[in-house]
């Protein structure tokens, strides 16, 4: 006879399945998901925000018969809110259809998913684009993970980042292991890599206003949306005359092509941060993996977004408490959008193949369902 484990999605120490808004921040300091703990934070610096993301736990198959799990989505959008709202609001539910269809996920599982999100988002651009014609310039970031029968698979497009925090057995310090690369051409290897895929365009990669983008536009290489740069249909009006390229172009310029990762878990490992490059710009990852291995986790993902704060007022000579006081929009010009998810890993809850759990879903702003 098979003895089943109920663990419940419970509120957490906040008090609130919502989580909670001060001014421009929004958190969940602490929630379970099927592996252990976790803790969510969001801070707006543009005049809308444009970070979106998710943290869905227990079955991740649409038929409720595959494996159970947990998939954090972290989506650092670009040019408005379309793509950034469009992948929160498909891409889990594409995952799961496919995770069904193979009864089990893999590489090829989260590839699928992807290309799905990413037509579907490009359809919806067909169909608006003539009446609201800067959703075709309109993008997103996309990282995303999974923790499923002692696997983690990361899954990046962009330059959002993981970062997996590991306790060294010997010196008992917390060391870190970077799970995600960048695709942001201000990093010499990815200028590179572009540059070969397009060897005939010497404007592919272009330094303006002293940064290093893509046809003089964009930073990132890779991004689900944006596309003007993926299809040539969209480079002429009703298209703003800045997104525009001069020349027409035969293949895709920016790639919706996830790069993906797959780790084993080991008894050491024991937490993983996936935030927007919001925070990875104010912080490092051993700053940031010793913030949370030395701190309560009640609330953690709030600390590092205040931790970042504090960082970007210091860069200008100011007080937090002033940085505080500037609104969004304006905000902008001193910190990006900040996003952090910080999912902790229970190896004894991980180790129990009969673990169920009743589902969980929270929307980093917003939302939550059991």
């Amino acid at each position: 006879m098979v003895r089943f484990c109920w663990r419940p999605a419970a509120v957490g120490d906040d008090g609130d399945v919502n989580g909670r808004v001060e001014g421009l921040l929004w958190y969940k300091d602490l929630g379970n998901h099927l592996y252990g703990d976790f803790s969510m934070a969001v801070i707006q610096a543009n005049s809308s925000l444009e970070d979106r993301s998710q943290l869905e736990s227990g079955p991740l198959t649409s038929d409720y018969l595959g494996p159970q799990g947990t998939f954090i989505g972290v989506y650092d959008g670009h040019g408005g809110t379309a793509a950034s709202q469009f992948v929160s609001d498909n891409l889990f539910c594409n995952f799961k259809n496919f995770a069904g269809e193979h009864q089990g996920i893999s590489e090829n599982v989260i590839q699928r998913a992807f290309s799905a999100t990413e037509e579907g988002f490009l359809s919806v651009v067909r169909k608006q684009w003539l009446s609201k014609p800067q959703i075709a310039s309109a993008g997103t970031c996309c990282l995303a993970g999974i923790i499923c029968n002692g696997m983690l698979y990361v899954a990046n497009a962009g330059d959002s980042r993981a970062v997996l925090g590991r306790v060294e057995r010997a010196t008992r310090e917390t060391t870190t292991i970077q799970l995600s690369a960048e695709h942001n051409v201000n990093i010499q290897t990815e200028r590179d890599e572009v540059r070969t895929k397009h060897p005939y365009d010497p404007q592919i990669v272009v330094m303006k206003h002293n940064v290093w983008r893509v046809k003089g536009i964009i930073q990132v290489s890779r991004s689900i949306g944006d596309a003007y740069l993926k299809k040539d249909e969209f480079n002429r009006e009703p298209l703003p005359n800045k997104f525009r390229l001069s020349e027409p172009f035969s293949k895709p310029i920016l790639s919706y092509e996830p790069a993906i990762s797959v780790h084993k878990l080991r008894p050491e490992d024991q937490f993983i941060i996936f935030a927007s490059d919001g925070l990875w710009e104010q912080l490092s990852n051993q700053e940031v993996v010793n913030i949370v291995s030395n701190s309560p986790r009640n609330g953690i993902a709030r600390r590092l977004v205040k931790a970042a704060l504090r960082v970007a007022a210091r860069k200008r000579e100011m007080r937090v408490s002033d940085l505080q006081k500037i609104e969004q929009g304006v905000r902008r010009h001193f910190h990006d959008d900040i996003t952090v998810i910080v999912v902790f890993l229970n190896h004894k809850l991980i180790d129990n193949s009969s673990l169920l759990a009743s589902p969980l879903s929270i929307k980093g702003g917003g939302s939550a369902s059991f």
